[in-house]
């Protein structure tokens, strides 16, 4: 991606990669990926990431790329890479091979055209179907199936390739869908990987039409020099004039792209350095399904299994000049005079030594001009920022190796986490890490993957600016669960503002306090202390409990719920002094405690906000800081005492609830009173807390309904609020007629039915 971007670069600035030398092309790369590198460091340090900044690593710096060309070697030596000629998916845009998993299949609306080829020496066709009629100019052959009657009488018969008249056979082969098109295959090994295969297998000509960028060579003897594209809609009109057009239908069909540029992938017969993946990656497989590995969330188990299972060579060579060249030094013309080395002097020895002769220079030997596919720097990171290629034995990689967590996206599980593994068990003979947290892919609107290489992502500097970074961290992490892709929407990182706000606000209330020293503790405050310790202790072990399995948007969640609604919401509401009122200095420190725990619960998410606030609620030393203070340790919680506080929540909610409905002022006290039936029970120890939440002016026991009370039921405990005197009666009656005549009309309705 690098290199198309610069290439981007320069091409808006009047300048072709094909005008610059390789030299002053990777003069424009450095000077781009200084410019950038440093950007994205800025903005993980904006977002919180806490790193050791002293420690940053590049693939491309001296050490790393010393390592990876050491590694290539000791492949080398040891038989696992090779150079040949195989198919590879091409990407005519950027004239680079690209590996699988950089090809995106998207679903395009095609075409399908019936041709029909002559049989050779008869006046006989055979029909076959294809999305892509330019390629007819590389067909080397027709399959069908042998079980298919409709061509029996072909068997061993050749046919004619449209326009160019070359003679090629009809084959049988049961790899033929006899339900597609019509059952008749063209063949064309160069331009496909089924065909190539079966080319192989049927001893075929390979005969490659196209350039690197697409246009056809002199092997397609027609249209030689025109744009693929463009050259399938010229040869149309051609084949039916020719009389080789049978019909033409719309077909929607899966179609190749370039990740990198999005061209369409062509694939195309290619020399290429390949690494052999099937032994290297059998330990990777075996230690992720036995759980050495552990992938979270455990559903990516079975893709990994999949491609480790299917694992083909893997296509390292690149070409592009932007990268770690290939120490590959060719010293003859022939296909095989080259060796391999870590420097041009070892490479000149062993050169002489398997030449013979021992005059050859320097210069008479030729770097290979590709480079390595950006992921074989990438697969040894566990090892080589600790030079554990270079020294296998020094300090750094015994402490640090093996880690804990690596967290990345599912798109490069096997780009990128598989071949890491790999890499640490081939030089390591141990696991890089214990656990792979696979996060959701972000994507817009059009459910795209946001990339630097679309161009998709809002600037993240500019949203910490208008949301905070804590904000855009939260905001994130709200609709985030592990493994499910996020759809981008900017509202996210508002919400994550807005609790930022909440929070501030909470801590200003209670630092805003007067505290009296003389002032006895009111029992409704002894009793939500009480309780909220229970909350916070019961939400410690869930939130450790979801960080334990990798729940992070979980573990914020209940985080979020227990300081916007148990803390502000009903425990500041209970404990708070009345208006220009002192509180008392034991619900004071309680209070600003709870704060300080609250912080430390926060910090991994909101790590800005809560550092600041932890800073303010006590005077702390130089150096001290909430990124080292130890976590509290959870404790157990009284489940007997949380259920008793939701009965009174809902009581004082139902309370909250006829104030609303009777327009009864929240200053105007309010009388409750109580009838608790046989085996129900009215939670006394906790009526402090009723008359402050609901401003209750007594609270007294019954055995018979009152009159003028508006009654509600909380677990078979019966309470009734008189609100005789308080209520409005015409407005009353005005608005149950209302109600009256709505319920009159909904029953007729219904009964025309």
């Amino acid at each position: 991606a690098t290199e198309a971007r610069v290439v981007n670069k320069l091409s808006g600035e009047g300048i072709k990669k094909a005008d610059l030398s390789r030299e002053e092309f990777l003069e424009h790369a450095w000077e781009w990926t200084h410019t950038h590198g440093g950007i994205i460091l800025e903005q993980l340090k904006k977002l919180g990431a806490s790193c050791d900044w002293d420690r940053t690593c590049f693939t491309m710096d001296e050490a790393l790329s010393e390592s990876v060309i050491k590694v290539f070697v000791d492949l080398f030596k040891k038989g696992l890479i090779y150079r040949g000629v195989r198919m590879v998916n091409w990407d005519p845009q950027a004239l680079t091979a690209v590996s699988d998993e950089e090809v995106n299949h998207k679903e395009v609306a095609s075409k399908l055209y019936y041709l029909r080829y002559q049989v050779e020496g008869e006046k006989d066709f055979i029909t076959i179907a294809t999305t892509r009629p330019e390629t007819i100019l590389g067909d080397t052959a027709v399959c069908v199936h042998p079980e298919d009657e409709r061509f029996s009488k072909f068997h061993g018969k050749k046919v004619l390739v449209p326009l160019v008249n070359r003679s090629v056979p009809i084959i049988v082969d049961e790899y033929v869908d006899r339900e597609f098109g019509t059952g008749a295959l063209k063949i064309t090994p160069a331009h496909d990987i089924n065909d190539y295969e079966l080319g192989l297998k049927h001893n075929l000509e390979s005969i490659d039409i196209f350039n690197d960028n697409g246009t056809l060579n002199e092997a397609a003897q027609i249209l030689v020099g025109e744009d693929r594209f463009k050259a399938r809609k010229l040869i149309i009109p051609m084949l039916e004039e020719a009389g080789n057009l049978v019909k033409t239908e719309d077909y929607m069909n899966k179609v190749g792209f370039s990740e990198r540029t999005d061209a369409v992938i062509e694939p195309k017969l290619s020399l290429q350095w390949f690494l052999k993946m099937k032994k290297l990656g059998e330990p990777a497989l075996e230690h992720v399904m036995n759980d050495d590995v552990q992938l979270q969330p455990a559903k990516f188990k079975n893709t990994y299994r999949h491609w480790m299972e299917n694992v083909k060579d893997w296509c390292i060579s690149r070409q592009l000049w932007w990268g770690h060249r290939i120490p590959a030094y060719f010293y003859g013309d022939g296909p095989n005079d080259y060796v391999v080395a870590e420097s041009m002097e070892e490479a000149l020895e062993l050169a002489r030594e398997r030449s013979g002769n021992s005059k050859l220079m320097a210069e008479d030997l030729h770097q290979d001009e590709d480079v390595l596919d950006t992921w074989f720097s990438s697969w040894l990171w566990p090892i080589s920022v600790f030079d554990g290629i270079r020294h296998p034995d020094n300090e750094d990689i015994n402490y640090y190796y093996p880690t804990n967590d690596l967290v990345t996206a599912p798109e490069i599980l096997f780009f990128w986490v598989a071949r890491m593994i790999i890499a640490g068990y081939e030089y390591r003979n141990e696991k890089p890490f214990s656990s792979v947290y696979l996060t959701g892919i972000v994507r817009d609107h059009k459910r795209r993957k946001m990339s630097k290489s679309l161009g998709n992502s809002p600037d993240p500097i500019e949203l910490m600016k208008k949301y905070s970074a804590d904000g855009v961290r939260v905001g994130m992490l709200f609709c985030s669960p592990a493994g499910n892709d996020l759809l981008f929407d900017e509202a996210l990182t508002e919400q994550g503002r807005n609790f930022s706000n909440k929070i501030w606000n909470a801590f200003r209330l209670v630092k805003g306090w007067e505290v009296d020293t003389g002032l006895e503790q009111p029992a409704h405050s002894a009793e939500a202390i009480i309780w909220f310790e229970t909350q916070m202790n019961r939400a410690f072990i869930k939130v450790e409990d979801q960080f334990s399995k990798y729940r992070v948007s979980d573990a914020l969640m209940l985080v979020y719920k227990l300081f916007w609604d148990e803390f502000s919401s009903w425990f500041l509401e209970t404990v708070k002094p009345a208006y220009q009122k002192p509180v008392d200095r034991i619900t004071y420190e309680a209070t600003m405690g709870f704060i300080d725990r609250l912080m430390h619960m926060l910090h991994p998410f909101m790590p800005f906000i809560s550092e600041e606030i932890w800073q303010l609620i006590n005077e702390r030393k130089p150096g001290e800081s909430l990124m080292v203070s130890p976590m509290p340790s959870p404790e157990s919680y009284d489940k007997k005492l949380r259920r008793h506080f939701d009965e009174i929540k809902e009581v004082i909610t139902a309370i909250r609830s006829i104030r609303k409905e009777k327009n009864i002022a929240p200053k105007e006290a309010l009388e409750l009173m109580v009838r608790s039936s046989e085996g129900s029970k009215y939670r006394e120890y906790l009526e402090s807390v009723i008359i402050k939440l609901a401003n209750l002016s007594a609270v007294t026991f019954i055995t018979e309904e009152p009159e003028g009370a508006v009654s509600f039921i909380v677990k078979n405990v019966e309470y009734f609020v008189p609100v005789g005197g308080m209520v409005d009666v015409g407005e009353e009656l005005k608005k149950l007629e209302e109600e009256l005549v709505y319920t009159r009309g909904f029953l007729k309705s219904v009964q025309k039915k």
